[in-house]
């Protein structure tokens, strides 16, 4: 028999990893093979993006001739903004540009396509942030809510309040909370991001920051009160499916050795609930709010439609009315390039709350 100081010079020798260097290296490993992934599944969609745009029959330049333009004013802006190359060499030039943080000019505009992306991100990233914070709030709390009176009517109506906000797809709960409390109550505000008369200097690009960076309170809540009814409508589809996913995880938590183990040793049920039962049934829970994260960032669109935020959604159906080709492809890779970042770190949360995955 050898005994255990024996074996690790044994098994260095062989070439067998040690089980402590693997644990070191397995995030490590684990963060590279998706940062890589990610990069080819952008070049994947920047390819399909940019292919799919270039077939397409609309005349993005058509729109900015005037009406007694010639064929050769037309030719010369074709030939302005590369589109009278082939497509394998427009994207070539496109791809060698991105790679050094060059995504072209707006046709429209004429302004960087990252400028006009960077200046209206924040809006957009705020939005999803205080819809996600609203919806995980009351998911968790709903979700104990449920678990703890489960089996009575409290759970019952709970289920049906839940079925009910997930029937109504966020643009319609938009509305529906404008016609309550923006136009018959007249609680809160529904147009625009601030009040039109506060002026506050950017200096993030995030107003929520920007207003306390100035020291602008009263900016501060009207930046609170314009985000409130797009928050919430994005908190009605978020949160039912978290209060679902965690009250479903707490039942099955309930069934382990552990908890029982815990009774007998005459631990109360509320430390039994938070602090054994709540951390486990917790992962299932992180990884959904992850993929909502990236789901809500994606969706905005009609939101910030709805209430004339001036985020990516916005942009986005600017650029598509007016056939911006090189504005849709920088607003399409920033979507894909958030989502795709969002799901890599849900991955690797995931893995480090989960010490069985570190083991392994």
């Amino acid at each position: 028999m050898f005994s255990d100081a024996g074996t690790a010079p044994l098994n260095a020798r062989n070439g067998v990893v040690p089980l402590r260097i693997r644990r070191v290296l397995r995030p490590i490993v684990a963060t590279g093979y998706r940062v890589a992934t990610v990069a080819i599944q952008l070049l994947i969609v920047s390819i399909v993006v940019f292919g799919i745009l270039r077939i397409l029959p609309a005349d993005p330049l058509a729109m900015m001739l005037p009406p007694n333009a010639t064929n050769e004013d037309a030719e010369r802006m074709r030939e302005a903004f590369g589109l009278n190359r082939s497509i394998p060499e427009q994207y070539a030039i496109w791809l060698g540009h991105t790679l050094q943080g060059d995504l072209g000019s707006s046709i429209q505009s004429r302004l960087p396509v990252g400028q006009l992306i960077l200046t209206a991100l924040p809006m957009t990233l705020e939005l999803v942030f205080c819809g996600l914070v609203l919806g995980v709030f009351a998911g968790f709390c709903f979700g104990l809510i449920t678990f703890t009176w489960r089996g009575t009517a409290v759970e019952k109506a709970a289920e049906v309040v839940a079925s009910l906000a997930q029937s109504i797809p966020e643009f319609l709960w938009g509305i529906l909370l404008i016609l309550t409390f923006g136009l018959a109550l007249h609680w809160l505000p529904f147009i625009g991001p601030i009040d039109a008369k506060m002026l506050v200097p950017s200096r993030t690009g995030f107003l929520l920051i920007d207003t306390l960076l100035a020291g602008r309170w009263d900016a501060f809540f009207s930046r609170l009160t314009h985000l409130t009814l797009p928050s919430i409508a994005i908190m009605m589809i978020k949160a039912p499916l978290i209060m679902r996913l965690l009250r479903s995880s707490l039942v099955e938590t309930y069934t382990e050795d552990y908890i029982d183990s815990a009774r007998l040793r005459g631990v109360g049920e509320m430390r039994i609930l938070f602090r054994h039962a709540l951390r486990n049934a917790a992962l299932p829970t992180v990884t959904l709010i992850g993929v909502q994260a990236a789901h809500t960032f994606g969706g905005t669109l009609l939101i910030e439609a709805i209430y004339s935020l001036p985020g990516l959604g916005n942009l986005m159906i600017g650029a598509i009315r007016t056939h911006d080709l090189p504005l849709i492809q920088g607003i399409t890779l920033t979507y894909c390039a958030v989502v795709l970042l969002l799901n890599m770190l849900v991955d690797l949360t995931y893995l480090w709350l989960n010490p069985r995955l570190r083991a392994t």
